[in-house]
């Protein structure tokens, strides 16, 4: 374990190898899953900001589901999740021409239209960070859904640390993140 100022890291950050090939997984990690992906209470006020940007890439079931619900709803765990079409997908989800799922906040952010990229449990994935007693605890969640990302990782090099460069900065900052690189 490694500790950098309020946060317990795993080994896994910096041992294991991680690399999405969206062409090989088509995005399931969007669509997969109990429920949605965990918010911040934060980022809520950020969803609902996008929704006049993103609402034409949304699929129609997406759109009533918001209007019933909202962008958010508390799951069966109690945590705060982004709401979900018939119990898989996202609402933010949109795919492209090749059957890819996407983030339609990312696309628009991607397009400049936003600089909100997407809920930063997202942007970290397989990172999930959870509170404990004053610490925050980091660490790699395994998902059979991502064995693809793991090898293809394995393959090219890529340590999740590294994946994650840019989600780790703006989640933790950039001084927390070069104190990661120097211990990796």
């Amino acid at each position: 374990m490694l500790l950098i100022q309020d946060t317990i890291i795993s080994p896994d950050l910096t041992d294991e190898y991680f690399c999405c090939d969206l062409s090989a997984c088509k995005g399931i990690c969007c669509v997969d899953g109990e429920s949605g992906a965990p918010v911040e209470e934060s980022e809520i006020a950020r969803l609902e900001e996008v929704m006049s940007i993103v609402w034409n890439d949304l699929s129609d079931a997406a759109k009533q589901i918001i209007e019933h619900q909202g962008v958010v709803y508390i799951d069966a765990d109690g945590d705060c999740v982004t709401s979900i079409v018939d119990g898989k997908d996202c609402v933010f989800t949109c795919y492209d021409e090749h059957g890819i799922c996407r983030c339609a906040i990312e696309k628009a952010c991607r397009e400049g239209k936003t600089d909100f990229c997407k809920p930063i449990s997202c942007h970290l994935y397989p990172v999930r960070v959870t509170q404990y007693n004053g610490y925050r605890a980091v660490n790699c969640h395994r998902w059979k859904v991502c064995n693809i990302a793991r090898e293809n990782g394995k393959q090219c090099g890529m340590k999740v640390y590294r994946f994650l460069k840019e989600p780790l900065i703006r989640k933790f900052g950039e001084e927390w993140y070069s104190e990661l690189e120097s211990n990796a």
